[in-house]
């Protein structure tokens, strides 16, 4: 394997742990606001972006690739509205988004097959993670600022369970 596609994924093992990091401290506001259904929403969203993380450390671990595992920085973000971790998630889906067409760049560009085959099911996995980004950001826009309209989409959101990928490396 390529020494610049191995290096790109080593660091979106880790990336993909801080997008859990980042969750849990949206998860955390939402707590400390009384808002369980984002909370929840968040906290599962959270467990995704560690399984993510586990994807890519065992596709690295099956080619025979020792993982490399840097700090994990701390959220730096501040969240002082209901809006606030919504707008900051969808700009941080697209940055994962580009982050993993890096990734498949390089490995296009070595004729990677293998690796492109993985990143294909996040390359999808991505265009939904926008599209859920975007679409809670609507939703909040269309009933955020009504009490009742809250309160339903917070049960909507309280209603996510956690379902892990099926994606066979």
């Amino acid at each position: 394997m390529n020494e610049k596609v191995l290096k790109l994924l080593n660091e979106q093992v880790n990336a993909e742990f801080y997008s859990a990091y980042l969750y849990l401290e949206f998860s955390n506001y939402y707590a400390s606001v009384g808002l369980d259904g984002f909370e929840n929403w968040y906290r599962v969203q959270a467990q995704e972006e560690r399984d993510h993380a586990m994807l890519f450390y065992q596709y690295l671990l099956n080619n025979e690739v020792k993982v490399t595992f840097e700090a994990i920085a701390k959220p730096e973000c501040t969240l002082e509205s209901h809006m606030d971790p919504l707008v900051a998630g969808l700009k941080h889906e697209k940055h994962v988004t580009a982050l993993i067409n890096n990734i498949y760049a390089a490995a296009y560009e070595d004729h990677d097959f293998r690796t492109m085959q993985l990143l294909d099911w996040f390359v999808k996995e991505q265009g939904e993670e926008e599209k859920n980004a975007s679409d809670m950001i609507t939703k909040m826009e269309l009933f955020g600022t009504d009490a009742k309209g809250l309160y339903m989409l917070n049960s909507e959101l309280k209603a996510r369970v956690y379902s892990a990928p099926s994606l066979v490396l």
